[in-house]
Protein backbone atom coordinates (compact mmCIF):
# COMPACT_ATOMS: atom_id res chain seq x y z
CA UNK A 1 0.00 0.00 0.00
CA UNK A 2 1.20 3.27 -0.70
CA UNK A 3 2.41 5.65 2.29
CA UNK A 4 0.80 8.63 2.39
CA UNK A 5 1.75 11.32 5.20
CA UNK A 6 -0.58 14.00 5.35
CA UNK A 7 0.04 17.67 6.75
CA UNK A 8 -2.25 19.83 7.71
CA UNK A 9 -2.78 23.30 10.39
CA UNK A 10 -6.64 21.76 11.16
CA UNK A 11 -8.30 19.02 12.41
CA UNK A 12 -11.17 19.00 15.02
CA UNK A 13 -10.26 19.98 18.23
CA UNK A 14 -11.54 19.87 21.84
CA UNK A 15 -11.89 23.77 21.75
CA UNK A 16 -12.79 23.84 18.20
CA UNK A 17 -14.81 21.60 17.27
CA UNK A 18 -15.71 22.56 13.39
CA UNK A 19 -12.06 22.86 12.55
CA UNK A 20 -10.97 20.68 9.16
CA UNK A 21 -13.74 18.90 9.72
CA UNK A 22 -12.85 17.98 5.84
CA UNK A 23 -9.55 17.20 6.42
CA UNK A 24 -9.78 14.77 9.08
CA UNK A 25 -12.89 12.60 6.95
CA UNK A 26 -10.88 12.32 3.55
CA UNK A 27 -7.48 11.38 6.18
CA UNK A 28 -10.30 8.43 7.57
CA UNK A 29 -11.22 7.08 4.28
CA UNK A 30 -7.95 7.92 3.04
CA UNK A 31 -6.90 5.64 5.58
CA UNK A 32 -8.69 2.42 4.08
CA UNK A 33 -6.71 2.15 0.83
CA UNK A 34 -3.26 3.44 1.91
CA UNK A 35 -1.02 3.62 4.96
CA UNK A 36 -1.44 6.95 6.10
CA UNK A 37 -0.05 9.25 9.20
CA UNK A 38 -1.72 12.73 9.29
CA UNK A 39 1.00 15.05 11.19
CA UNK A 40 -0.61 17.88 12.47
CA UNK A 41 1.29 20.87 13.74
CA UNK A 42 0.39 24.05 14.51
CA UNK A 43 2.04 26.96 16.04
CA UNK A 44 2.82 27.78 19.14
CA UNK A 45 3.54 31.64 20.05
CA UNK A 46 4.88 33.21 23.06
CA UNK A 47 3.20 33.03 26.27
CA UNK A 48 2.85 36.56 26.61
CA UNK A 49 -0.15 39.35 25.48
CA UNK A 50 -1.51 40.46 22.86
CA UNK A 51 0.71 37.61 20.97
CA UNK A 52 -1.80 35.59 19.51
CA UNK A 53 -3.86 35.09 16.40
CA UNK A 54 -7.30 36.89 15.60
CA UNK A 55 -8.03 35.08 12.60
CA UNK A 56 -8.52 31.81 14.53
CA UNK A 57 -8.89 30.12 17.83
CA UNK A 58 -5.90 29.33 19.48
CA UNK A 59 -4.94 26.49 21.45
CA UNK A 60 -2.30 23.88 22.64
CA UNK A 61 -3.05 20.48 21.09
CA UNK A 62 -1.06 17.89 23.53
CA UNK A 63 0.66 15.02 22.31
CA UNK A 64 -2.40 12.89 24.05
CA UNK A 65 -4.46 14.20 21.14
CA UNK A 66 -6.59 11.27 19.73
CA UNK A 67 -8.94 11.45 16.27
CA UNK A 68 -11.45 8.98 14.88
CA UNK A 69 -10.38 7.09 12.26
CA UNK A 70 -6.75 8.57 12.00
CA UNK A 71 -3.09 7.52 13.10
CA UNK A 72 -1.66 11.17 14.37
CA UNK A 73 1.14 12.87 15.29
CA UNK A 74 1.12 16.36 17.02
CA UNK A 75 3.85 19.05 17.15
CA UNK A 76 4.56 22.64 17.51
CA UNK A 77 6.65 24.80 15.95
CA UNK A 78 7.81 28.26 17.07
CA UNK A 79 6.15 31.48 15.47
CA UNK A 80 5.35 34.93 16.26
CA UNK A 81 1.83 36.31 14.40
CA UNK A 82 2.92 38.53 11.42
CA UNK A 83 6.59 38.52 12.11
CA UNK A 84 7.34 34.97 10.83
CA UNK A 85 4.96 34.75 8.09
CA UNK A 86 7.52 34.57 5.46
CA UNK A 87 9.23 31.84 7.90
CA UNK A 88 6.75 29.65 9.10
CA UNK A 89 6.87 26.94 6.04
CA UNK A 90 10.79 26.84 6.53
CA UNK A 91 10.41 25.99 10.70
CA UNK A 92 7.26 24.02 10.22
CA UNK A 93 9.33 22.21 7.29
CA UNK A 94 12.21 21.75 10.26
CA UNK A 95 9.96 20.45 13.00
CA UNK A 96 8.35 18.13 9.95
CA UNK A 97 11.41 16.11 8.22
CA UNK A 98 12.57 14.25 10.79
CA UNK A 99 9.24 12.82 11.73
CA UNK A 100 8.25 12.25 8.25
CA UNK A 101 11.62 10.67 7.71
CA UNK A 102 10.86 8.59 10.08
CA UNK A 103 7.50 7.30 8.87
CA UNK A 104 9.06 6.64 5.50
CA UNK A 105 6.46 7.95 3.05
CA UNK A 106 5.67 7.49 -0.23
CA UNK A 107 4.37 10.72 -0.75
CA UNK A 108 3.71 14.08 0.93
CA UNK A 109 0.10 15.44 0.94
CA UNK A 110 -0.14 19.12 2.26
CA UNK A 111 -3.76 20.59 2.81
CA UNK A 112 -3.41 24.55 3.30
CA UNK A 113 -1.35 25.68 0.60
CA UNK A 114 1.27 28.04 3.43
CA UNK A 115 2.80 27.34 5.27
CA UNK A 116 1.69 23.97 5.54
CA UNK A 117 1.72 22.66 1.85
CA UNK A 118 5.06 24.73 1.38
CA UNK A 119 6.61 22.82 4.41
CA UNK A 120 5.49 19.44 2.91
CA UNK A 121 6.96 20.24 -0.12
CA UNK A 122 10.34 21.29 1.33
CA UNK A 123 9.82 18.48 3.28
CA UNK A 124 9.48 16.02 0.18
CA UNK A 125 12.44 17.82 -1.52
CA UNK A 126 14.42 16.75 1.67
CA UNK A 127 13.33 13.02 1.23
CA UNK A 128 13.64 13.06 -2.51
CA UNK A 129 9.74 12.40 -3.07
CA UNK A 130 7.02 14.16 -4.81
CA UNK A 131 4.48 16.41 -2.88
CA UNK A 132 0.85 16.86 -3.98
CA UNK A 133 -0.84 20.04 -1.97
CA UNK A 134 -4.63 20.55 -1.56
CA UNK A 135 -5.95 23.95 -1.71
CA UNK A 136 -8.98 24.56 0.45
CA UNK A 137 -10.54 28.00 0.09
CA UNK A 138 -8.90 31.03 1.94
CA UNK A 139 -5.78 29.58 0.78
CA UNK A 140 -5.38 30.54 -2.22
CA UNK A 141 -8.84 33.48 -2.54
CA UNK A 142 -7.66 35.27 0.48
CA UNK A 143 -3.83 36.29 -0.25
CA UNK A 144 -1.57 38.82 -0.26
CA UNK A 145 1.74 40.39 -0.31
CA UNK A 146 4.12 38.15 1.39
CA UNK A 147 1.46 35.34 2.28
CA UNK A 148 0.84 35.54 -1.51
CA UNK A 149 4.33 35.14 -2.83
CA UNK A 150 4.77 32.44 -0.53
CA UNK A 151 1.84 30.82 -2.11
CA UNK A 152 2.82 30.85 -5.48
CA UNK A 153 6.05 29.39 -4.59
CA UNK A 154 4.36 26.40 -3.19
CA UNK A 155 2.38 25.75 -6.20
CA UNK A 156 4.99 26.49 -8.44
CA UNK A 157 7.38 23.44 -6.60
CA UNK A 158 4.21 21.18 -6.02
CA UNK A 159 4.01 17.94 -8.30
CA UNK A 160 0.42 18.16 -7.88
CA UNK A 161 -2.16 20.53 -7.17
CA UNK A 162 -5.74 19.55 -5.50
CA UNK A 163 -8.75 22.06 -5.51
CA UNK A 164 -12.00 21.73 -4.14
CA UNK A 165 -14.00 23.25 -6.81
CA UNK A 166 -13.74 23.40 -10.18
CA UNK A 167 -14.23 27.67 -9.31
CA UNK A 168 -10.89 27.45 -7.54
CA UNK A 169 -8.72 25.41 -9.98
CA UNK A 170 -9.50 28.16 -12.87
CA UNK A 171 -8.63 30.37 -9.98
CA UNK A 172 -5.46 28.83 -9.07
CA UNK A 173 -4.28 28.39 -12.71
CA UNK A 174 -5.05 32.42 -13.62
CA UNK A 175 -4.14 34.11 -10.66
CA UNK A 176 -0.52 31.90 -9.44
CA UNK A 177 -0.03 30.65 -12.98
CA UNK A 178 -0.29 27.06 -12.25
CA UNK A 179 0.36 24.55 -14.22
CA UNK A 180 -3.51 23.27 -16.22
CA UNK A 181 -2.32 19.60 -16.51
CA UNK A 182 -1.03 19.32 -12.33
CA UNK A 183 -4.33 20.69 -11.08
CA UNK A 184 -7.04 17.98 -10.28
CA UNK A 185 -10.51 18.83 -8.75
CA UNK A 186 -11.40 16.82 -5.96
CA UNK A 187 -14.67 17.37 -4.84
CA UNK A 188 -15.82 17.11 -0.91
CA UNK A 189 -18.20 14.37 -0.16
CA UNK A 190 -19.97 13.96 3.21
CA UNK A 191 -21.15 11.67 5.67
CA UNK A 192 -23.68 10.39 4.49
CA UNK A 193 -24.69 8.36 8.10
CA UNK A 194 -24.93 11.64 10.00
CA UNK A 195 -26.07 14.10 7.00
CA UNK A 196 -29.63 12.69 5.90
CA UNK A 197 -32.98 13.96 6.22
CA UNK A 198 -34.92 13.72 9.75
CA UNK A 199 -37.97 14.44 11.51
CA UNK A 200 -38.08 17.96 11.90
CA UNK A 201 -40.82 18.05 14.65
CA UNK A 202 -39.17 15.26 16.95
CA UNK A 203 -35.75 17.26 16.43
CA UNK A 204 -37.31 20.72 17.60
CA UNK A 205 -38.78 19.22 20.50
CA UNK A 206 -35.44 17.72 21.37
CA UNK A 207 -33.66 21.43 20.75
CA UNK A 208 -36.08 23.85 21.97
CA UNK A 209 -37.08 24.94 18.69
CA UNK A 210 -40.62 25.60 18.68
CA UNK A 211 -43.15 24.38 16.16
CA UNK A 212 -43.96 27.53 14.36
CA UNK A 213 -40.65 29.18 14.34
CA UNK A 214 -39.21 29.71 10.84
CA UNK A 215 -35.57 28.85 11.77
CA UNK A 216 -32.81 30.10 10.20
CA UNK A 217 -29.44 28.51 10.82
CA UNK A 218 -25.76 29.45 10.40
CA UNK A 219 -22.80 26.92 10.63
CA UNK A 220 -19.37 27.70 10.71
CA UNK A 221 -16.70 29.80 12.56
CA UNK A 222 -17.50 33.31 13.88
CA UNK A 223 -15.28 35.35 11.87
CA UNK A 224 -16.30 38.38 9.93
CA UNK A 225 -15.44 37.02 6.48
CA UNK A 226 -17.97 34.83 7.06
CA UNK A 227 -20.82 37.44 6.72
CA UNK A 228 -21.87 37.21 10.47
CA UNK A 229 -22.55 41.71 10.40
CA UNK A 230 -24.32 41.50 7.54
CA UNK A 231 -26.84 37.96 8.77
CA UNK A 232 -27.05 39.97 11.81
CA UNK A 233 -28.73 42.85 9.86
CA UNK A 234 -30.77 40.96 7.98
CA UNK A 235 -31.64 38.38 10.93
CA UNK A 236 -32.74 41.95 12.53
CA UNK A 237 -35.17 43.28 9.81
CA UNK A 238 -36.71 39.66 8.75
CA UNK A 239 -37.66 39.14 12.69
CA UNK A 240 -39.39 42.59 13.11
CA UNK A 241 -41.04 41.51 10.09
CA UNK A 242 -42.34 38.15 11.17
CA UNK A 243 -42.55 37.11 15.15
CA UNK A 244 -41.90 33.78 14.03
CA UNK A 245 -38.23 34.40 12.56
CA UNK A 246 -35.82 32.77 14.62
CA UNK A 247 -31.45 32.06 14.05
CA UNK A 248 -29.32 29.45 15.34
CA UNK A 249 -25.46 30.26 15.14
CA UNK A 250 -24.02 27.21 15.87
CA UNK A 251 -19.77 27.25 16.03
CA UNK A 252 -17.56 29.21 17.77
CA UNK A 253 -15.14 32.25 16.60
CA UNK A 254 -12.86 34.61 17.47
CA UNK A 255 -15.60 36.76 16.89
CA UNK A 256 -17.95 35.46 18.89
CA UNK A 257 -17.89 38.50 21.80
CA UNK A 258 -18.46 40.97 18.97
CA UNK A 259 -20.96 38.34 17.51
CA UNK A 260 -23.30 38.31 21.39
CA UNK A 261 -22.82 42.05 21.87
CA UNK A 262 -24.69 42.31 17.84
CA UNK A 263 -27.35 39.57 18.70
CA UNK A 264 -28.07 41.72 22.37
CA UNK A 265 -28.21 45.11 20.39
CA UNK A 266 -30.85 44.00 18.26
CA UNK A 267 -33.12 43.61 21.50
CA UNK A 268 -33.76 39.94 20.14
CA UNK A 269 -31.86 37.64 22.10
CA UNK A 270 -34.39 35.39 23.10
CA UNK A 271 -35.33 34.73 19.55
CA UNK A 272 -31.24 33.25 18.62
CA UNK A 273 -30.29 30.24 19.52
CA UNK A 274 -26.57 29.92 20.70
CA UNK A 275 -25.75 26.11 21.10
CA UNK A 276 -21.94 26.97 20.31
CA UNK A 277 -19.77 24.34 18.75
CA UNK A 278 -20.77 20.64 17.94
CA UNK A 279 -19.62 17.16 16.80
CA UNK A 280 -21.39 16.47 13.45
CA UNK A 281 -24.02 14.24 14.88
CA UNK A 282 -25.43 17.49 16.72
CA UNK A 283 -24.33 19.96 13.73
CA UNK A 284 -26.76 17.79 11.31
CA UNK A 285 -29.96 17.89 13.97
CA UNK A 286 -30.17 21.64 13.83
CA UNK A 287 -29.65 21.48 10.20
CA UNK A 288 -32.42 19.26 10.05
CA UNK A 289 -34.33 21.31 12.70
CA UNK A 290 -33.88 24.49 10.37
CA UNK A 291 -36.26 26.03 7.66
CA UNK A 292 -33.01 27.04 5.71
CA UNK A 293 -29.03 26.82 6.00
CA UNK A 294 -27.37 30.25 5.18
CA UNK A 295 -23.86 30.66 4.38
CA UNK A 296 -23.13 34.40 3.54
CA UNK A 297 -19.23 33.96 3.44
CA UNK A 298 -16.97 36.27 1.35
CA UNK A 299 -15.20 33.75 -0.35
CA UNK A 300 -15.18 30.27 -0.44
CA UNK A 301 -13.50 26.85 -1.56
CA UNK A 302 -16.35 24.30 -1.78
CA UNK A 303 -18.22 24.90 1.51
CA UNK A 304 -18.78 21.53 3.13
CA UNK A 305 -21.66 22.23 5.43
CA UNK A 306 -23.49 23.50 2.59
CA UNK A 307 -22.92 20.58 0.94
CA UNK A 308 -24.59 18.91 4.57
CA UNK A 309 -27.41 21.03 4.71
CA UNK A 310 -28.23 19.93 0.86
CA UNK A 311 -27.46 16.25 1.90
CA UNK A 312 -30.07 16.69 5.11
CA UNK A 313 -32.92 18.36 2.41
CA UNK A 314 -32.68 21.82 3.66
CA UNK A 315 -32.63 24.80 1.02
CA UNK A 316 -29.68 27.31 1.16
CA UNK A 317 -29.34 30.84 0.74
CA UNK A 318 -25.13 31.11 -0.02
CA UNK A 319 -23.19 33.64 -1.43
CA UNK A 320 -21.82 33.23 -5.59
CA UNK A 321 -18.30 32.79 -4.50
CA UNK A 322 -15.77 30.02 -5.06
CA UNK A 323 -17.55 26.41 -5.66
CA UNK A 324 -21.04 27.69 -4.35
CA UNK A 325 -22.42 27.70 -7.62
CA UNK A 326 -21.46 23.85 -8.24
CA UNK A 327 -23.92 23.17 -5.56
CA UNK A 328 -26.65 25.58 -5.58
CA UNK A 329 -29.32 26.49 -7.88
CA UNK A 330 -33.21 27.14 -7.88
CA UNK A 331 -34.12 23.84 -7.14
CA UNK A 332 -32.18 23.77 -3.75
CA UNK A 333 -31.40 27.51 -2.63
CA UNK A 334 -30.93 30.93 -3.70
CA UNK A 335 -27.20 32.67 -4.80
CA UNK A 336 -26.60 36.07 -4.24
CA UNK A 337 -23.70 38.58 -4.41
CA UNK A 338 -21.39 39.01 -1.12
CA UNK A 339 -21.37 41.90 1.48
CA UNK A 340 -24.97 42.58 0.20
CA UNK A 341 -27.46 42.49 3.36
CA UNK A 342 -30.17 43.82 1.36
CA UNK A 343 -29.97 40.93 -1.26
CA UNK A 344 -29.28 38.16 2.22
CA UNK A 345 -32.51 39.43 3.77
CA UNK A 346 -34.74 38.81 0.72
CA UNK A 347 -33.53 35.94 -0.23
CA UNK A 348 -34.06 34.44 3.54
CA UNK A 349 -37.22 35.78 3.10
CA UNK A 350 -38.18 34.27 -0.33
CA UNK A 351 -36.47 30.73 0.82
CA UNK A 352 -38.86 30.78 4.14
CA UNK A 353 -42.33 31.51 2.14
CA UNK A 354 -41.46 28.66 -0.43
CA UNK A 355 -42.38 25.05 0.27
CA UNK A 356 -39.37 22.88 -0.78
CA UNK A 357 -39.34 19.07 -1.23
CA UNK A 358 -36.83 18.11 1.05
CA UNK A 359 -36.69 14.15 -0.23
CA UNK A 360 -36.20 15.81 -3.79
CA UNK A 361 -33.27 18.24 -2.34
CA UNK A 362 -31.54 15.56 -0.61
CA UNK A 363 -31.89 12.98 -3.16
CA UNK A 364 -29.65 15.38 -5.45
CA UNK A 365 -26.14 14.75 -4.18
CA UNK A 366 -24.65 11.47 -2.79
CA UNK A 367 -21.17 11.86 -2.77
CA UNK A 368 -18.99 10.31 -0.49
CA UNK A 369 -15.63 10.44 1.62
CA UNK A 370 -14.93 7.35 0.25
CA UNK A 371 -15.04 8.78 -3.21
CA UNK A 372 -12.81 11.55 -2.26
CA UNK A 373 -10.39 9.44 -0.84
CA UNK A 374 -10.47 7.26 -4.65
CA UNK A 375 -9.85 10.66 -6.19
CA UNK A 376 -7.21 12.18 -4.06
CA UNK A 377 -5.35 8.43 -3.93
CA UNK A 378 -5.49 8.72 -7.84
CA UNK A 379 -3.58 11.80 -7.48
CA UNK A 380 -0.59 10.44 -5.41
CA UNK A 381 -0.39 7.33 -7.26
CA UNK A 382 -0.07 9.44 -10.72
CA UNK A 383 2.94 11.71 -9.03
CA UNK A 384 4.69 8.18 -6.92
CA UNK A 385 4.43 6.80 -10.62
CA UNK A 386 5.71 9.76 -12.60
CA UNK A 387 8.74 10.16 -10.35
CA UNK A 388 9.85 6.32 -10.20
CA UNK A 389 9.67 6.68 -14.00
CA UNK A 390 11.48 9.97 -14.56
CA UNK A 391 15.26 9.00 -14.82
CA UNK A 392 17.79 9.61 -12.47
CA UNK A 393 20.04 12.79 -12.56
Amino acid sequence: MLRIAVVTPMLPVPFDQTRGRYIHETARALGKLATVRTFFQTLQYPKLPGLRSRSFIYGEVGADYRLDGCDVETYTYPALPVLTRGLNGHLASRALTPRARRFQPDVMLGYWVYPDGYAALRTARALGIPCVIGALGSDIHVRDGLNARMTRAAIDGADALVTVSEAMRGYAIRNFGAAPERVHTVVNGFNTAVFRPMDQTALRQKLGVKADEKLIVYVGRFVEAKGMRELIDAFTTLARRDARVTLALVGDGTMKDQLLDLVKSTGLTGRVHLPGGLPPEQVAEWINAADTLTLPSWSEGYPNVVVEAVACGRPVVGTDVGGMREILDADNGLLIPPKDTAALTEALAQVLARDWDQQAIAARIRRTWDDVAVDTLKVCEAVVAQRRAAPRK
